[in-house]
């Protein structure tokens, strides 16, 4: 009898730590989602929310850039911090397109914190845009999903930018997995490798 009890006692003890193990981990891996050290400096927004492995897919209407300064295939460095590990990293070009590209602020469809000085949107990703450049501080509807409850979501047009934006895969500085088809980056944030 004294053995079946110690057996009993043994496995809800062992069971317990495993419980409480797994609760930990799941705490641990909410703060990762929304923990500083994920954040990008700029925007504030979590980096973790944003597709690693996006469709190749482009917007209707956005039409490839003559001439651009990176062209598809090449490589260049990535000066831009929107995700952890993007700043320094190593990129292959996959597009280059003409267009206008928007710093926004939304509140995603999904719920959570607004999100401040998003980068980027595209004109070809603003369901109201047409062919006219978008003024600061026009509130518009996002039809891209680079985030997590961006797609559908009401956005403030906080800047404008008249560019090449370029679609890359890269490897992060950081480790971990490719970056895949990321959407967007500006000319102004990559340099020769």
């Amino acid at each position: 009898m004294k053995k079946n009890i110690s057996a009993i006692a043994f496995t809800l003890f062992i069971l317990s730590l495993f419980l409480v193990a797994c609760g930990n981990n799941e705490n641990m891996n909410e703060g990762t989602n929304t923990g500083s050290s994920n954040m990008d400096s700029d925007s504030g927004e979590s980096m973790d929310s944003m597709n690693h492995a996006e469709s190749s897919d482009i917007p209707e209407g956005l039409k490839e850039a003559n001439n651009p300064t990176y062209e598809v295939g090449s490589n260049a460095i990535i000066t831009a911090n929107h995700m952890k590990g993007m700043d320094g990293a190593e990129a292959t070009i996959k597009g280059a397109y003409q267009t206008t590209a928007y710093v926004i602020s939304y509140t995603p469809t999904s719920g959570g914190e607004k999100v401040d000085n998003h980068k980027w949107v595209i004109q070809e990703e603003i369901e109201e845009a047409g062919g006219e450049n978008l003024e600061e501080g026009m509130e518009v509807t996002i039809t891209a999903s680079h985030m997590e409850g961006m797609n559908g979501a009401k956005a403030i047009i906080d800047s404008e930018n008249s560019t090449t934006v370029y679609m890359v895969d890269y490897m992060p500085t950081t480790g971990g997995e490719e970056v895949t088809n990321h959407k967007w980056v500006t000319e102004s944030e990559l340099t020769v490798k």
